[in-house]
């Protein structure tokens, strides 16, 4: 076989008896390639068990009869300007993307492409939006959980029990609230990348509207590229007027 041949094989779930044959080829660049293949395979093997600890809430659950867990986050407290997102989320019992975790440790794009993925397998979606002007007038601690109540009440199924990153809501479904709950649930991790995904479209949307400010790559955050917009052409219908430093250097 060439080497082209033996990649292709490697790529393709290779049996055993394949990879024993391959142990005994004496080229280097097979070699290399089989190397680089157990590397992935270990790697596979890590996220997998990294992915089923992360459901292990869910699946006690399950277990005493819950059926639909709804995992909660939000995103957006941080930036000057746009929104807080939440996204609220229940899962299917055979949920299986195991590259689902916490959003922050995943790449831009390795996000969109689990975003797809997420919303086709998912059981229920629900989207909660709350804009600057509602952030200024309640504070953004109070914002994020207006944005997971409505995140909960957009879902077309009603859950039995709620896991939420960092806080608590109001509602009569019983919670769980988890400190650093992404990196605790695979629930609250897939809304994690919703939620992020679904701000980051929006923020991109808002940078056509309001050119200048480079919203497609800060994502509102205070950014140098950011704040030099600011500098030269003032706030926007989107900014936090209650964030600094937009709060001091416009609203002395």
């Amino acid at each position: 076989m060439t080497i082209k041949a033996v990649k292709q094989l490697l790529a393709d779930q290779p049996s055993q008896d394949l990879l024993e044959e391959l142990k005994h080829d004496s080229r280097k660049g097979v070699q290399a390639l089989l190397t680089s293949y157990h590397k992935s395979q270990a790697k596979k093997v890590q996220q997998e068990q990294a992915f089923f600890k992360r459901l292990t809430l869910e699946k006690d659950l399950w277990q005493k009869g819950i059926t639909y867990v709804g995992g909660i986050d939000e995103v957006g407290r941080g930036p000057l300007a746009g929104p807080v997102v939440s996204c609220c989320i229940i899962l299917p019992h055979d949920f299986d993307l195991i590259e689902v975790n916490d959003s922050k440790q995943l790449t831009a794009k390795k996000r969109e492409e689990l975003y797809g993925q997420i919303l086709m397998r998912a059981v229920a979606v629900g989207i909660g939006v709350v804009d600057n002007r509602v952030i200024d007038e309640i504070n953004i601690y109070e914002a994020a959980r207006l944005a997971m109540k409505k995140a909960l009440l957009a879902l077309d199924v009603k859950p039995q029990h709620l896991l939420i990153d960092a806080m608590q809501i109001e509602t009569d479904i019983k919670q769980t609230k988890l400190i650093k709950g992404d990196a605790k649930s695979a629930s609250i991790a897939a809304a994690s990348i919703v939620a992020k995904v679904y701000r980051d479209h929006l923020m991109s949307f808002y940078d056509r509207i309001y050119p200048g400010y480079h919203f497609s790559n800060n994502d509102g955050y205070g950014t140098k590229e950011h704040l030099a917009g600011l500098a030269k052409l003032g706030v926007c219908p989107i900014h936090r007027l209650t964030f600094e430093p937009i709060k001091s250097t416009y609203f002395k």
